[in-house]
């Protein structure tokens, strides 16, 4: 079997968190669903919260069960929160596109790209405050979320690249740091909106995102 490169690796999108000191699953029904149901309760009593202020009792009041019962599941708050990490991750890190009818038409993918990321921020706009909080005092996260930035702005700047050498785009701009910039706004634009709270139009924030992303690089956004 042939190795990937080691570019393809540096590319692959960290997990949201370090799930390998995890306690192994239930194998019951019953042990799944009594699972699922504290991980639900701690991403509600997160979110409500915060990581810091919140409480084992408190999650387990949430869950109807007892203190016992979630020791049987998991070892700690953190581990907890990991759980609630792994069961958004794929949401979060990996929402899939609209269809693109014309997929040649570099502008109408950013808009699809921009429509999927804005929409999965709306989603769980809370989780991904809650994200940013825990980023601030665990290393070991705070370490795996710059490296998912740092893979998606890879991406990124592999398809700028790409259209610097069809003629496309300006050749001057740095496809990565034109990536890091374009990323920011965007990731930005979606913490304001749905993190903070300021709540603007999906389709307001798609719109514009796209047109400063097409104007940045000289493309022509459609009428």
């Amino acid at each position: 079997m042939t190795d990937r490169s080691a570019t393809e690796r540096l590319d692959e999108v960290p997990a949201l968190a370090d799930t390998s000191g995890m306690k192994e699953p239930p194998t019951t029904a019953r042990g799944v669903r009594t699972r699922a149901a504290l991980v639900a309760a701690a991403r509600t009593v997160f979110e409500r919260d915060g990581f810091l202020a919140s409480r084992l009792t408190d999650i387990t009041a949430e869950a109807k069960c007892s203190i016992g019962t979630f020791y049987t599941y998991f070892t700690s708050k953190e581990e907890v929160f990991t759980a609630v990490l792994e069961a958004a991750q794929d949401d979060m890190l990996h929402p899939g596109m609209p269809r693109v009818d014309d997929a040649d038409d570099p502008v109408a993918v950013i808009e699809a790209s921009n429509r999927a990321y804005f929409e999965t921020y709306q989603r769980n706009g809370r989780l991904m405050r809650l994200q940013e909080q825990v980023a601030t005092i665990d290393e070991d996260f705070r370490r795996r979320r710059l490296e998912r930035g740092e893979a998606f702005a890879r991406r990124n700047a592999k398809s700028i690249e790409k259209l610097q050498q069809d003629g496309r785009v300006d050749a001057t701009l740095d496809p990565m740091m034109t990536s890091r910039a374009l990323s920011g706004m965007v990731s930005r634009l979606a913490y304001s909106s749905f993190a903070l709270g300021e709540d603007w139009p999906v389709d307001d924030l798609v719109e514009t995102s796209t047109r400063l992303w097409a104007n940045a690089l000289g493309l022509t956004t459609p009428r």
